[in-house]
């Protein structure tokens, strides 16, 4: 049997509609706050509208304090830019010329322009080809020996003319009398006679020979100024600048363009001339430490000395002092080597205008 069942009949649902109090009292105030709220809702829906405002930027917006913004136009007021100083210490080759680069990182105690003797496969760096070392970074493209001295000792004063010079008395003038004169003649009656004269070496109208010197200066009766010899206040030796220390080359592939004697890109400055003769004082002396000293550290040690330096030229504070041997002899030595020659001479007024009062200097000691 076949039975066919059908859902029952239902009413179809209503929303809920709200449904007010039958206290009239409760049921006016029902009907003022659900007035209120649509007043209100047509309010927030319809004034934007009108005044083409969104609603979300009528929340947004809200009183503050009255402000302005000045907007530049672009290098308006903005200076020649200049161009930063360099920072990267070299020691040039004090036999280059002397020449200033166009750009250079680098800076010395002399203008140069990278060069070298020959030329390579591969250009375009600020230094020149040469074989060295790859595990050591060398800002050194010369080898010397320097002397020793004192780099940083103050330069002789001058001694005044009137007491270190006097004048001497010029030198006699060699005088021969003048030559008379020969005549000669022919035996033909027709033929021509002559006159000779021996002329001899400084002749000049004067009755008999005055002995003196032969090579005299021109302009008779003028004296020279000799310089006087003070035992007590030697004059110092010519001093040549152009030396160079003992160096360790870095291998460097890329050289440069021009051809001449080797040299850096580099600029010449006042920190770079102090930090030279500074290097020079250190290196000539831990030379005379090692040569005195009885116990030389083994070969492969190297010794890094971190120190601080301040504007009077003093090594106010050593920093950091490290040995990839240990050797405490071999620190010892660099150290030494470092503090035995301060002070080292007072800063410029533009040297601390870019350092300012100290500077922080770390020195490599290699054991060859």
């Amino acid at each position: 049997m076949i039975e066919l069942q059908t859902p029952p009949n239902r009413r179809p649902r209503r929303l809920p509609t709200p449904r007010f109090s039958s206290d009239a009292d409760t049921r006016s105030i029902q009907i003022g706050v659900l007035g209120t709220i649509l007043v209100h809702l047509l309010l927030f829906l319809l004034v934007p509208k009108l005044l083409r405002i969104e609603p979300a930027e009528m929340m947004a917006r809200a009183p503050v304090s009255p402000q302005f913004d000045i907007e530049l136009a672009p290098d308006e007021f903005t200076g020649p830019q200049e161009e930063p100083p360099p920072s990267q210490f070299v020691e040039v080759n004090p036999d280059a010329p002397d020449n200033v680069p166009d750009k250079t990182i680098n800076f010395g105690a002399q203008n140069q322009q990278a060069a070298q003797e020959k030329p390579s496969p591969e250009t375009g760096a600020d230094r020149p080809a040469m074989e060295g070392r790859t595990d050591i970074q060398s800002n050194q493209i010369v080898s010397g020996q320097l002397t020793d001295e004192a780099v940083f000792s103050p330069p002789t004063p001058a001694v005044e003319a009137s007491v270190a010079q006097q004048p001497a008395a010029a030198p006699r003038l060699e005088q021969n009398p003048l030559p008379g004169f020969e005549k000669i003649e022919g035996e033909a009656p027709d033929s021509f006679g002559s006159n000779i004269a021996k002329f001899p070496e400084n002749a000049s109208p004067v009755p008999e020979k005055i002995e003196g010197v032969r090579d005299v200066p021109l302009i008779q009766g003028a004296t020279g100024f000799a310089p006087q010899i003070d035992p007590s206040n030697p004059r110092p030796a010519p001093r040549l600048d152009r030396r160079a220390r003992p160096a360790i080359f870095s291998e460097n592939r890329i050289g440069t363009a021009n051809i001449g004697p080797v040299a850096f890109d580099a600029k010449w400055s006042s920190y770079g001339q102090y930090l030279q003769q500074l290097i020079e004082a250190v290196q000539i002396q831990w030379d005379r430490i090692l040569i005195q000293s009885r116990n030389y550290p083994s070969r492969g040690t190297t010794v890094t000395v971190k120190f601080r330096l301040n504007s009077l030229g003093q090594v106010s504070e050593i920093i950091d002092v490290r040995s990839e041997s240990g050797n405490e002899q071999a620190k010892r030595n660099c150290i030494s080597a470092i503090t035995d020659r301060s002070p080292y001479g007072a800063w410029t007024e533009d040297m601390k205008a870019v350092l300012g009062e100290t500077q922080e200097l770390t020195f490599t000691f290699y054991y060859l």
